[in-house]
């Protein structure tokens, strides 16, 4: 860990960049093709910090706008999850998710959950184009960029000199305020709780395939409505 933290550090020695340079160095020293940083909360996932590539990001937006997948699971439990053939044992386990997976080309994906004790940081998300387990030694390795990036997310100092100082606040790329705000809008117009609301507008955008940022925007428009029953009537 401290090997893989001294290495984003040469990366970006003004503290700046350096999600993206963990999930750089993820595809470079793992056996895998591409990998994710995400935060995480109860309610799952609430941005994506950092991706390797295309396919990492719609990795990280297709599990935000279905609300399944490894990365919540991981956070939920607090436990890996370890997906070396989605095709076979995802769509059991995620339906929603399996197949937006094989379309956008992954093959095995590995989430590890970033915590401090009880608290859901993030995830880390690996990912690759083929079938395939990791190694004891591969395994090993995955934990200890998964102990880098908590490092990285929290901005705290890396070594034990503690002369570099705290680092800037992960800088989120893509906030869920829309969404969130969109939440709250058809909570009043359909008469649902919150957490109802969330479920209507992924399972809209899962209906309608497009991005749950799209369906929000067009929420918050007051081009999409969600009526009340009595409405629909």
């Amino acid at each position: 860990m401290t090997e893989i933290v001294a290495a984003v550090e040469a990366r970006c020695p003004d503290g700046r960049g350096q999600p993206a340079a963990l999930v750089a160095l993820c595809a470079e020293w793992l056996p895998v093709t591409g990998a994710g940083l995400a935060l995480m909360t109860a309610d799952g996932p609430a941005g994506t910090v950092a991706v390797s590539d295309g396919p990492a990001g719609e990795l990280e937006e297709l599990q935000f706008s279905l609300g399944e997948g490894p990365c919540v699971d991981a956070s939920r439990t607090g436990r890996p999850v370890l997906q070396p053939d989605v095709a076979r044992t995802a769509p059991g386990r995620w339906p929603a998710f399996a197949g937006g997976a094989h379309a956008a080309g992954l093959r095995a994906v590995f989430a590890f959950p970033l915590r401090v004790g009880a608290i859901r940081v993030g995830v880390l998300d690996l990912y690759r184009d083929t079938v395939g387990v990791l190694s004891p030694e591969e395994l090993t390795d995955a934990l200890a960029f998964a102990d880098a990036a908590t490092l990285i997310v929290l901005g705290l100092p890396a070594g034990d000199g503690g002369e570099h100082g705290p680092r800037d606040p992960v800088a989120v790329l893509d906030d869920r305020a829309e969404v969130h705000q969109a939440t709250g809008v058809v909570s009043v117009d359909a008469g649902v709780t919150l957490e109802e609301a969330l479920m209507l507008l992924r399972a809209r955008a899962y209906a309608e395939h497009r991005p749950i940022r799209d369906l929000a925007r067009d929420v918050l428009r007051g081009v999409v409505h969600f009526r009340t029953k009595d409405d629909d009537r």
